[in-house]
């Protein structure tokens, strides 16, 4: 039988301890930090990759390094909709939320997905907890108005989503101080106490302002952003980002992940990342190593 990725017995002693030693520097760096955390794509759905997302952030937690993490649930909710005969909506990336569809949102994210998430971080060994922005009235938001990306003269309506107003974090540092993992549903609350949905994307970049963190790495399906030659971009200016918006490179769901990782690196997240959910154990090496791995964004 091959070793799986989570599986270093094959390896000589001597080798174990390099792996070890090799890592010790940048869990020096990093001890003490804030790191937050977009969890989605295949990561979410497929079991090896469900456990080595979970070992992953336990050991962060373990070494002194702490983990937010905040989800997605897209897929999920698809599924639920179709069930009801539903079809899903999206404008500009952004899912088209009438009522019946924010019940099943919150459903989804705040129910099945969130408790999936928490069970498998403490079955790893990890002690997490579930949040809504409502709790500690940690996300307070309004209708988003969307303006259209070719003619700023149209706005669409897009039902319940969010845009965000503020974010108090301090229900999450609370949790961070008594060792607990803070798994965030992208749900926020308006000033009549009505739910809004908020994509993931903006809440993790956001979150990550907020927290002052050390990195937020953003979990996608694909090696990061591609050239339209399907090559990995290591590197992303602001300039560069409208290039590629405006020759359509980015587009659909790509762009509020985007621009809330550009967001997030204005306003001093001191590392964007967008990486690989596809690959065992992403988040080990993105943050233990020095090789580059997916895209990194830059403000400047």
């Amino acid at each position: 039988m091959s070793p799986t990725s989570r599986d270093l017995s094959h390896l000589a002693p001597r080798d174990r301890a390099e792996v070890l030693a090799q890592a010790l520097p940048y869990i020096r760096r990093y001890h003490g930090k804030t790191m937050v955390i977009k969890y989605g794509g295949n990561a979410m759905t497929d079991p090896e990759l469900q456990a080595a997302f979970a070992e992953d952030v336990v050991l962060l937690k373990l070494v002194g390094i702490n983990p937010v993490v905040v989800h997605g649930g897209g897929p999920q909710i698809e599924t639920l909709l179709k069930r009801l005969g539903k079809e899903g909506r999206f404008v500009q990336g952004m899912r088209v939320t009438d009522a019946e569809t924010m019940e099943v949102v919150e459903w989804v994210l705040a129910g099945e997905v969130q408790q999936d998430i928490v069970g498998l971080i403490n079955r790893a060994g990890g002690k997490a907890v579930g949040l809504t922005g409502r709790d500690g009235a940690m996300i307070r938001a309004r209708k988003l108005r969307m303006v259209d990306l070719n003619d700023p003269s149209v706005e669409h309506d897009v039902g319940q989503v969010g845009d965000i107003v503020s974010i108090d974090p301090g229900v999450v540092r609370a949790l961070q101080e008594d060792q607990f993992i803070p798994v965030v549903s992208p749900i926020g609350f308006g000033e009549h106490n009505e739910s809004y949905n908020i994509n993931a994307d903006v809440v993790a970049a956001k979150l990550a302002t907020v927290l002052q963190a050390e990195k937020l790495l953003m979990l996608t399906n694909i090696r990061g952003v591609l050239d339209k030659e399907g090559q990995l971009l290591a590197e992303l200016t602001p300039r560069r980002i409208d290039e590629l918006v405006a020759d359509g490179t980015i587009s659909g769901g790509m762009i509020p992940k985007i621009a809330g990782a550009l967001d997030a690196a204005k306003s001093g997240v001191k590392a964007v990342h967008i990486i690989d959910g596809r690959v065992p154990h992403a988040i080990l090496l993105e943050v233990l190593g020095d090789q580059p791995f997916g895209t990194m964004i830059r403000s400047h």
